[in-house]
């Protein structure tokens, strides 16, 4: 509930049918320095850390203002 979920995994599988027009265009892009994927995604938090920390704050709110 609290642990990281797997990710899937990426694969560099070389295509079954070959487009030598499409070869040319990637072959451009890597030589510019452009990349088809994000390297760095933003993660998504769980909502129930956010629940979590929440109930939390609100606890020790509750706690101090007992006393």
């Amino acid at each position: 509930m609290l642990m990281k979920r797997p990710r899937h995994r990426v694969f560099d599988y070389p295509f079954r049918f070959y487009k030598p027009e499409e070869d040319e265009q990637e072959r451009r892009k890597r030589k510019l320095g452009f990349t088809s994927y994000r390297k760095y995604k933003h993660q998504k938090k769980s909502p129930v850390l956010w629940i979590v920390f929440i109930l939390a704050v609100l606890f020790i709110i509750y706690k101090l203002s007992v006393r």
